[in-house]
């Protein structure tokens, strides 16, 4: 695996361990915004992998996604996710403060989203 790849990969699993701890103590907000991050990363390794260059500064799960070809049952979970990378962080991008916006329920199925996108992404980077 290139260099490259490594890296995002390994910084997409260390966001998913993160947005796990920040569910145990309750920062469900923050949560939400590092399973996007797991998601993201872990898209853009695949991306670099397959396409040998860089997607550029986009946040896009959609984008990434369909440029890596994931499969259709995976477009909901960007969708749902995508959102995430500006609600958790700005009180004015949803009319309310991010840290009041996210509950457990949402930050758990947020975590297990980006699950199955990382378990994904981690059967096609073992394929080549």
């Amino acid at each position: 695996m290139r260099v490259e790849v490594e890296n995002w990969w390994r910084q997409a699993l260390k966001d998913l361990e993160t947005a796990k701890k920040n569910l145990k103590i309750k920062e469900y907000y923050a949560a939400a915004f590092f399973s996007h991050q797991s998601v993201e990363k872990a898209l853009k390794a695949l991306y670099i992998h397959k396409k040998r260059e860089t997607p550029g500064p986009t946040h896009s799960l959609i984008f990434l996604g369909k440029s890596v070809n994931i499969p259709k049952r995976f477009l909901s979970i960007l969708r749902k996710l995508n959102p995430d990378y500006v609600l958790t962080r700005y009180p004015d991008a949803a009319y309310g403060l991010p840290y009041e916006l996210y509950d457990e329920n949402m930050a758990i199925e947020k975590i297990q989203m980006a699950e199955a996108v990382i378990e994904w992404v981690k059967k096609k980077l073992k394929k080549k």
